[in-house]
């Protein structure tokens, strides 16, 4: 395992291979992350990490601020993974070297879902992404179905402009079904105990959006339940074709899109 700390390293390193698998995250590594790296490890020859928490892709200042960071822990996870080649961890100026804005948009129709409620949000992870792909050229690029429209974006943005496969992978729940995410870390065994029981909630809730004819209405009802059973603020709470995140009124081939506030911690899921 070589750990890569600037672009120069990198590309040193990395020249000699065209078959690299790609994992970038945000630090934080769960188990998440690791069946990701487990997947690369299959598909492809060598295996490259990144960890870069990127300022671009916050639109609260307070969230980049309190987003959990401890590289030191990191690496103590990775270093027991056999089977990892490189870890990239750039600093700031390594990845954005010029004081040029981006001109990545995302078009109006994407703007649903969490790109309706954090402004900016995605310009940043497609800008960041773009030029990650630019300097490491993987083959794959590997990322959890979690955020799902994330995955849904890059996919369409970087297959479109490199000869790299975007690969989604399933969730990694807990055994109390909760989404593993770096931000579960920040809340109290309470607020855990909370979380898995909403996450438990809504895979009861998309098995009975089959038997109502009104998804919108039933979802509309739903919400204002889960907000005060649970006392959590929900943005938003819809079903979407998978293929195309339009707006869905069949429970097949459809997901339902969660976002919600416990405890001022913002969680994402689908189902």
């Amino acid at each position: 395992m070589i750990i890569l700390l600037n672009n120069l390293t990198l590309i040193r390193k990395i020249r000699p291979f065209d078959d690299i698998g790609f994992i970038p995250t945000m630090g934080g590594i769960h188990n998440g992350h690791i069946s990701l790296i487990e997947r690369s490890k299959k598909l492809c020859k060598k295996t490259i990490v990144s960890i870069f928490v990127n300022p671009k892709q916050f639109n609260n200042k307070k969230d980049f601020n309190t987003y959990p960071v401890n590289i030191k822990q990191d690496l103590s996870v990775l270093k027991r993974i056999r089977g990892i080649d490189f870890i990239f961890i750039p600093k700031f100026k390594d990845i954005y070297d010029t004081d040029k804005k981006s001109k990545i948009k995302i078009d109006i129709n994407d703007k649903i879902l969490c790109a309706k409620f954090r402004k900016g949000h995605f310009e940043g992870v497609l800008d960041v992404m773009d030029r990650l792909t630019n300097l490491i050229k993987p083959k794959k690029i590997f990322m959890g179905k979690k955020d799902f429209q994330q995955l849904f974006l890059v996919k369409n943005f970087i297959e479109k402009k490199y000869q790299t496969k975007v690969i989604g992978c399933k969730t990694i729940r807990d055994k109390n079904k909760l989404a593993l995410s770096s931000r579960n870390i920040l809340f109290n065994k309470d607020n855990l105990e909370t979380a898995r029981n909403i996450s438990k909630s809504f895979f009861l809730i998309k098995k009975k959006i089959e038997k109502h004819k009104n998804i919108e209405k039933f979802l509309l009802e739903t919400k204002k339940k889960m907000q005060k059973k649970f006392k959590i603020k929900i943005e938003y709470l819809e079903l979407r074709n998978e293929k195309n995140l339009n707006v869905s009124k069949k429970f097949k081939g459809s997901i339902l899109f969660v976002a919600y506030y416990l405890k001022d911690i913002r969680l994402i899921d689908n189902f």
